[in-house]
């Protein structure tokens, strides 16, 4: 035959004292990421503030236990064993000595002597730096050599389109329906010029 159940109120009404699992913050089954890593902080935030309030309170307990005085344990009737000096405004013996004392002069930095050359810090990326000035550096001057071609250009077609208008008005005729050489020798000449390449 099986043992019978005992009666719940058998150890004195008393209940059985559940084991302490902790505490949780937020649901258990967050996926790894931004609120579970949220949720992890404010649970570790609530552990170490319970943890300092324990500390401390077990600090306060140890310094508001007499100890010092001996007397505090007896009657309070009774007089002290011995005389407790009263408080005075006067420093301390062992301060009045140590600022009596003089204290060590810093020693004078040496000017005048050679001075340790510190080392240049690392640059991370002093290479590419350079070949990022360099590229700029090409690139500027490419510019400036488009724009110098762009201008040589539009000089020779300003030049070009000249010369073709003297020697249109030249070509047009004189009032008689001549031409007029005169001009065009001016235009001409210049044109010879500019092909042997003398000013």
């Amino acid at each position: 035959m099986a043992p019978k159940r005992p009666h719940d109120d058998a150890d004195g009404g008393r209940q059985a004292k559940k084991p302490n699992k902790g505490f949780s913050v937020g649901p258990a089954n967050l996926p790894d990421g931004t609120h579970r890593r949220k949720v992890q902080k404010i649970k570790k935030g609530l552990i170490h503030k319970a943890k300092l309030k324990k500390d401390y309170a077990k600090l306060k307990a140890r310094d508001d236990a007499p100890t010092q005085n001996p007397a505090y344990y007896e009657n309070s009737e009774e007089e002290p064993a011995a005389e407790v000096p009263e408080p005075s405004l006067e420093p301390h013996p062992d301060r009045v000595k140590m600022l009596e004392e003089k204290s060590p002069e810093p020693e004078p930095e040496n000017t005048s002597g050679p001075r340790r050359n510190r080392r240049p810090r690392p640059q991370p990326f002093e290479r590419e730096a350079e070949l990022g000035r360099q590229k700029r550096e090409k690139a500027a001057a490419q510019q400036k050599a488009r724009e110098e071609a762009e201008k040589e250009r539009a000089r020779k077609l300003a030049e070009r389109e000249r010369f073709r208008k003297t020697m249109a008005k030249a070509r047009h005729g004189g009032p008689n329906g001549q031409r007029k050489l005169g001009r065009e020798s001016t235009v001409l000449l210049e044109k010879a010029r500019r092909l042997v390449g003398k000013p």
